[in-house]
């Protein structure tokens, strides 16, 4: 899996991850509950992390980016 940008969509107990590659292709669809997200953002190859902007968002951008990935909000 070449993942280059990833999209999450944050919600309060549910987060859908949303992965493409470098020419836009779907490569990564996942339901995931809020208290794996972390673990599972860690999993994942280094990439761009694309958030919406909401109330949470910037704690989620710093989590983010300590599992060393790039936060976009």
């Amino acid at each position: 899996m070449n993942l280059k940008i990833l999209g999450v969509d944050i919600a309060k107990n549910v987060f859908h991850f949303h992965g493409v590659d470098e020419h836009g292709r779907e490569v990564l669809k996942k339901k995931v509950y809020r208290s794996e997200f972390l673990c599972e953002i860690s999993k994942l190859k280094r990439c761009r992390v694309v958030l919406e902007s909401c109330g949470g968002a910037n704690y989620w951008a710093r989590e983010i980016e300590r599992a060393g990935h790039k936060s976009q909000l």
